[in-house]
């Protein structure tokens, strides 16, 4: 299913992290679809406005993650994933430091929602969290 001119769904929902288990999380979401799809397309419509701006690929890591996910992997389970509002991601030919920094000059120019920025080693976390302005 395409959300926007260069995502889809399923860039969303599979992730090379969950080898084995990437049937439970499909069934997952699709038992979850209805509450989880809106959240997608809006996070989908955001990261399609900094492909546009970039005219560059965007390799989304890994999005949406069930909260039995969450809490196998020892986290607290509150994260804007298991909601489908986050994706940590990689723009092709840009630093993570890049990508954060062009992310909140789109925000900034109101071109992109303010949800939660994150800057890390290998990749930018990017959310469509209500309460935003979260940094880290």
């Amino acid at each position: 299913m395409k959300l926007t001119t260069n995502f889809k769904l399923k860039e969303f929902i599979n992730s090379r992290f969950y080898g084995e288990h990437q049937n439970v999380i499909d069934e997952i979401f699709e038992d979850n679809k209805e509450q989880l799809l809106p959240n997608i397309q809006e996070l989908a419509d955001n990261l399609q406005v900094l492909r546009d701006y970039t005219n560059l690929p965007i390799s989304i890591n890994i999005a949406f993650r069930p909260m039995w996910w969450e809490i196998r992997q020892g986290r607290s389970g509150n994260s804007q994933h298991v909601l489908g509002k986050a994706a940590d991601i990689v723009i092709k030919g840009f630093s993570p430091k890049d990508t954060y920094a062009l992310i909140e000059y789109l925000i900034g120019k109101g071109m992109m929602k303010n949800g939660g920025l994150g800057k890390y080693d290998t990749f930018t976390h990017y959310d469509v969290r209500t309460k935003g302005g979260a940094r880290w």
